[in-house]
């Protein structure tokens, strides 16, 4: 469930509340009792969050993995150029 932070245009309080995105908006503020004064903040959401070790290095970068070599030539194809 989404988190939405609400503003009172009346008293000034900052509120976060979990709701359902089907939910309707919060109007009324509970501190000063003023009815219709709440409005929706739009803010940031957070990023993805991954816990544990390693999630990134070992599957995204190079980090960990055995080095390719492009100068490698067989000994086959050596001995056959030399002659």
């Amino acid at each position: 469930m989404p988190t939405y932070n609400y503003e009172c245009n009346s008293c000034g309080k900052h509120l976060s509340v979990f709701q359902k995105m089907s939910d309707d908006k919060l109007e009324n503020c509970d501190k000063c009792n003023s009815k219709g004064t709440l409005t929706r903040l739009i803010t940031g959401g957070a990023g993805m969050v991954f816990k544990g070790s390693g999630f990134y290095l070992t599957d995204y970068t190079p980090y960990g993995k055995k080095p390719k070599n492009k100068n490698k030539v067989d000994k086959k194809e050596k001995s056959t150029k030399k002659d």
